[in-house]
């Protein structure tokens, strides 16, 4: 197996939760040499200098500055995100047995939460004599699962069930006897009084590689901490150029991006912005030299049924990048950006596939026509062909993975031309 593919699928083990996602690229970044900057604080940034900062300890963003002239940002977008299940506040349910009350996080599929084991991550706020202090926990062992009804019971569960959240996926935790003991628990795990939580569950099944020439990958959120470590390692593995890297990894993506850590903050629009005022750039003149890859993956067609996509832009798996298109665009890609996105894969030696709903079932959107809003540079939306998309187990190839680090590496070591004739990727 391939290091890369291996480095991969420690990072998908060890994101048990989007804090721990953050939390691992940050540590990535930290051994790269990359310092931690405070959006507290000033910035006293420098020709060389290479930084990143958190905010909300979910969103990660890295750029670095080159040593000579500099014209325009090369820019990624990804999520930290996926859908999941959100423990409540005052989470226990007691009665005969002791269940986790919890609410849906994104639009999942929920059947196959069922089941299998389960446990909770997050992050808590712990009251400490220096004050309240963030801690990641992580009850690293079968904790819960979330048991079907027997088919004698429910004869329908073959025959297109509803699922209700607040009856049907409720976990189960213990007897009767095991009222009061999670927040013990959790406790013990932050090693303090908890004042506050962002706690959800994650499927206890890692990540492995499988099929007959060992060529899919398989794991808990893929979409999209698949792209957020590709572009990451590509970012990372981009040589100087005169533009300046930026690797953003959002959260919040799964519903709707609207946080303050999400693609609809002006978390990437005021760094720009201070990163030009530290270095004394115009700003206009920057964003008209800059272009951004929006990368959250991409639907494969499905091997049992092929009739649910679009014929001619049906990707498959192992297939190569995936270019996303919407004509009403909830796809930023448009032929400028697919051009661009082409030449750079094209230095890369990737092949790259289409993909587009069929036109009557409407699909979701992704980071790129968020953050338009407040970045207005030309974007291309791309991804990497997975299968079970929105599944707590999610299926992809890890060839595509390896050739999205080659893209992203080669459109890190580029930079943006604006010229009368429109765009010249260099």
């Amino acid at each position: 197996m391939d290091i890369r593919t291996k480095k991969l699928m420690a990072f998908l083990d060890a994101a048990v939760s989007v804090y721990h996602a953050a939390d691992y690229l940050a540590d990535t970044l930290n051994k790269a040499g990359y310092t931690c900057l405070s959006e507290g604080k000033a910035w006293d940034l420098q020709p060389g200098g290479k930084y990143y900062l958190i905010r909300g300890g979910t969103a990660v963003l890295a750029f670095r500055i080159p040593q000579g002239a500099v014209n325009g940002f090369m820019m990624s977008a990804s999520h930290s995100d996926r859908p999941t299940f959100k423990v409540k506040e005052n989470g226990e349910l007691t009665g005969k047995y002791t269940r986790l009350s919890t609410e849906k996080y994104g639009g999942m599929l929920m059947a196959p939460w069922l089941d299998r084991p389960l446990s909770i991550a997050g992050r808590v706020w712990v009251e400490t004599e220096a004050g309240v202090q963030s801690k990641l926990v992580n009850i690293d062992r079968d904790l819960t699962m979330i048991p079907n009804v027997a088919i004698h019971m429910n004869r329908e569960a073959n025959d297109g069930y509803k699922w209700n959240p607040a009856v049907d996926t409720l976990p189960l935790l213990g007897g009767a006897d095991a009222a009061g003991k999670l927040n013990a628990l959790l406790e013990e795990a932050a090693g303090g009084k908890i004042l506050g939580q962002d706690l959800y569950l994650y499927i206890r099944q890692k990540a492995t590689v499988w099929g007959v020439n060992e060529e899919y990958l398989s794991s808990a959120a893929l979409d999209d901490l698949e792209c957020a470590w590709s572009c990451t390692q590509g970012f990372l593995n981009g040589t100087e150029s005169s533009s300046i890297p930026v690797l953003c990894v959002f959260d919040s993506e799964e519903v709707g991006s609207s946080s303050v850590q999400g693609a609809a903050s002006k978390l990437l629009e005021s760094t720009l912005k201070r990163i030009c005022h530290s270095l004394g750039l115009d700003e206009q003149i920057m964003l008209a030299n800059s272009f951004m890859i929006s990368a959250d993956n991409a639907h494969a067609v499905h091997p049992n049924h092929p009739e649910f996509a679009d014929a001619n832009n049906a990707p498959v798996v192992n297939g190569g990048v995936v270019l996303k298109f919407n004509a009403n665009l909830r796809y930023s890609t448009d032929g400028l950006s697919a051009a661009i996105f082409r030449k750079v894969c094209d230095k890369a030696g990737v092949k790259v596939q289409t993909y587009c709903n069929r036109a009557d079932i409407p699909g979701g959107s992704t980071l790129g026509n968020i953050s338009l809003s407040h970045v207005s540079v030309p974007t291309a939306d791309i991804g990497l062909p997975q299968l079970a998309m929105h599944s707590c187990y999610e299926t992809a190839g890890v060839q595509d993975a390896l050739d999205l680090e080659k893209v992203m590496a080669a459109y890190y070591s580029g930079s943006l031309e604006a010229c009368p004739e429109g765009y010249q990727f260099v």
